[in-house]
């Protein structure tokens, strides 16, 4: 059967004899993960060398390898191998090498000039892995400043061609896909039910209405596993097949092979059967809408993972797998007006994700500056500050940006910082063994089985015969360099881990306050009776507290020795009291073992806790906030009307340490009252400053009589001043500030007190609106003088003061 990538294999040809670089958009279906290397094997400046193709999963990279092997009638391993942290099927015949995008992001900084490799195929680029935007940078460097003449070709089903193709400075190439009709059906969505008991609603009702398998998406294993149980009195003639990233390499090819002859099959996947995969048989697809994606938690000791809605380009990807092979439907669980308010696209993973292994990576590539590669989207810097911040904690990051000796050999293995550390760190070959263990276990999800106890779940790790868990076994006694057990698991764990040391909270019997900050809980119906506890592995829960999912014991005398407890002062703050409290802490990081209350707060700890709770609130919460407000107004007047450079509440809060802790260390609370604090802030200006401040914002304007007013800043008529009419008599020209140059807004009051008329133009005022206003208040206030050319009157003698 023709496929249609075919219509153009040879304008790719043509373009890559002249280009190094091209984005090829082509759907589900058209043949370009098996085609287009197949194809450019026969190109000339291929020469002998291989073509490395990289996909975002292990069981796509199989399944595409298998299906290239299987055209060319050969075995996998032989010209088309597969590489994967897991599984490598090569040989010295292979060319074509299809591999995870995480192998090769390693294999490039091993080697920044891929000797031997002609090209690079980035397969379904529009999923936005962290690891595919890393290796495209990289590979873009490469051929920058090693290899000119090697040829980088992204491939897409849904993706912003024409944006990717910019940054890269590439051509496009569009291929037409082939799918077959597919009907939707929207079923809308069940505001009681949760989504598998709607999944499953849903697949009886396919399987009533249809005939042929169905792969029906739900967002994580946890809504896999409840919807398989709720199906699990169908007929004997329908398989249910779960498909998720933890589960072996065996199961996974068990849920994508087709069902037996007179079986229909129902796989209930994540988002892993989204593309690369054609599971034979399929012509339903239910799709329940929803994605589950990790995000970093602020604040909380693991990175949630958020289950949000899918966007248009997932469902829609997903509605295609329906059509591959014959006319299809596909089930919603939505409305369909709900279509259209979902976004365009998933956010890329490098725009969301923790990034201490990418960062990592970057400089052991020789990049301590990400900004200097080619992005198609550029990490976030507050991401990488805080991936720099882990880095430097674990040990792994020196302050000047290289690398140390333990972080280079943890760049070089395949583990994320965190798990390297327990392989490189070790001081001992007892702890060496150990480390490598650990990190084999704790790399992959799913192993060991379910029990929260890391010494139950390493003994069933390392008797699992699965073809996962045995890669990972030979694995460890590489890193180990010893066949011998570990030993002393949490121990070590918590010796590289200092931060996920937890005790359990008083009063509680599931929580554990963690020494690096936040708290985990034990997962419902689990009783765990320990004081002290290292976490190995948890859980996110985007709401609170991390769900505790793997942990070993710790006896006290170990932590005692480990991490002898800190004494600290600690203040804290109470801004509407202007009041300090103060105890005598001893902890371990986070965690309080003891607290007594003191007398009055030293100095220091008194600043600190000012600072604290200035720095999170604001300067808006401290005592004498209003009289620092109108400096601060004053401080904007004069620098929009003169050249002088002065503070704003910004530079106020970020200077703390320079115009205002000094005179609480000095003076007390004291200074955070009143006149105060605007002294304080007064004082931060030099003698210049000062005299421009007077200059062109003054705090007082003087009436003739000699009486002075309080100029106002910071409001709708800024600046203005306030006073009885009777009090400007005789001014012939109107008040101002600035150099002179800005006028001052009149408020003039009644003899009341009240306002009766505000100008900005008094001569004019005298003239016009004067005479109404005289008037009325002729009338009112017949004791007072109101005067027919007040320009030319006196105005009221002060009275004097009583003795």
């Amino acid at each position: 059967m023709r496929l249609p990538i075919q219509d153009v294999l040879p304008d790719i040809s043509s373009l890559l004899r002249e280009k190094t670089r091209l984005v090829l958009a082509a759907p589900p279906g058209a043949g370009k993960t098996t085609g287009v290397p197949l194809h450019l094997l026969n190109e000339p400046w291929v020469a002998g060398r291989k073509i490395i193709v990289l996909e975002p999963r292990r069981i796509a990279a199989k399944r595409a390898a298998e299906r290239m092997a299987e055209v060319l009638g050969e075995q996998l391993g032989e010209t088309v191998g597969v590489r994967s942290r897991i599984e490598t099927r090569v040989s010295a015949k292979t060319r074509i090498e299809v591999v995870t995008e995480g192998v090769f992001t390693n294999q490039i900084i091993k080697d920044p000039d891929l000797p031997k490799i002609a090209a690079v195929l980035f397969d379904e680029f529009h999923e936005r892995s962290l690891e595919a935007d890393l290796g495209l940078s990289l590979a873009r460097e490469s051929q920058s400043v090693f290899r000119d003449d090697l040829r980088l070709v992204v491939m897409s089903a849904t993706l912003d061609t024409e944006a990717t193709a910019n940054k890269l400075d590439c051509p496009v190439l569009v291929s037409e896909g082939r799918a077959f009709p597919v009907e939707t059906i929207y079923l809308g969505k069940s505001r009681s039910d949760p989504v598998h008991v709607q999944m499953a609603n849903a697949v009886r009702r396919a399987l009533r209405e249809q005939v042929g398998s169905i792969l029906a998406f739900l967002p994580g294993a946890a809504d896999i596993r409840r919807t398989a149980e709720q199906l699990a009195d169908l007929p004997d003639d329908v398989a249910v097949a779960p498909l998720y990233g933890a589960l072996s390499p065996r199961d996974q090819d068990s849920a994508i092979s087709p069902a037996p002859k007179g079986c229909r099959k129902v796989v209930l996947s994540t988002d892993l059967a989204e593309s690369s995969l054609t599971i034979e048989g399929v012509r339903i697809v239910i799709d329940a809408g929803l994605a589950r994606v990790p995000e970093p938690a602020r604040g909380q000791a693991a990175p949630q993972l958020k289950t949000i809605r899918a966007s248009l380009a997932n469902v829609d990807q997903r509605r295609g797998r329906a059509g591959r092979t014959e006319p299809g439907v596909c089930y919603r669980l939505w409305d369909q007006e709900e279509t259209r308010g979902l976004v365009q696209a998933p956010e890329p993973e490098i725009i969301r994700s923790e990034l201490s292994g990418f960062l990592l990576r970057l400089v052991a590539w020789g990049a301590n500056d990400p900004s200097e590669l080619t992005w198609i989207d550029a990490p976030p810097k507050g991401a990488l500050a805080a991936a720099r911040n882990e880095l430097l904690a674990l040990g792994l990051l020196s302050y000047d940006g290289s690398l140390t000796k333990t972080g280079k050999q943890v760049s070089a293995l395949p583990l994320s910082p965190r798990l390297g550390c327990l392989i490189a760190g070790a001081d001992t070959e007892n702890e060496r063994v150990a480390g490598a263990w650990l990190a084999a276990l704790l790399s992959e999800a799913g192993l060991g089985g379910k029990s929260i106890d890391l010494e139950t779940r390493m003994v069933a790790f390392r008797s699992e015969r699965s073809q996962r868990s045995r890669a990972l076994q030979k694995r460890a006694e590489g890193w180990a360099g010893s066949s011998k057990a570990p030993q002393n698991l949490s121990n070590l764990l918590v010796k590289f881990w200092p931060d996920r040391l937890a005790r359990k909270q008083a009063g509680t019997d599931d929580r554990f306050q963690l020494a690096g900050g936040g708290a985990v809980r034990l997962p419902k119906d689990t009783h765990l009776d320990r004081k002290w506890i290292v976490v190995a592995d948890m859980v996110g829960s985007g709401t609170g507290d991390a769900r505790l999912t793997l942990s070993g014991s710790l006896q006290e005398k170990d932590v005692q020795q480990l991490f002898p407890e800190e004494k600290l002062i600690a203040a804290s703050y109470d801004p509407k009291t202007n009041t300090a409290r103060a105890v005598e802490v001893s902890r371990i990081g986070d965690i309080v073992l003891n607290e007594r209350p003191l007398a009055k707060p030293s100095k220091d700890a008194l600043v600190r806790a000012v600072k604290e709770v200035s720095s999170a609130q604001g300067l808006i919460v401290l005592p004498g906030w209003p009289g620092l407000k109108a400096l601060l107004a004053r401080f904007e007047f004069a620098s929009q009307h003169s050249d002088v450079s002065l503070p704003t509440v910004v530079s106020l809060s970020e200077g703390l340490d320079d115009w205002l802790l000094p005179a609480v260390h000095g003076k007390g609370l004291s200074v955070l009252e009143g006149s105060h604090l605007v002294d304080c802030a007064l004082g931060s200006l030099d003698w210049s400053q000062r005299q421009l401040l007077d200059q062109f914002a003054p705090v007082q304007w003087s009436l003739p009589q000699g009486r002075r007013l309080k100029i106002s800043y910071g409001g709708e008529r800024d600046p203005s001043i306030s006073a009885r009419v009777q009090d400007f008599y005789g001014i012939k020209k109107h008040p101002s500030v600035g150099d002179s140059s800005i006028p001052l807004t009149i408020e003039l009051l009644s003899p009341a007190q009240r306002p009766v008329a505000t100008t900005r133009d008094l001569p004019s005022f005298w003239k016009g609106g004067y005479e109404d206003m005289r008037k009325d208040m002729r009338g009112r206030y017949p004791k007072h003088d109101w005067p027919e050319d007040p320009s030319n009157a006196s105005p009221p003698k002060p009275r004097p003061r009583k003795a």
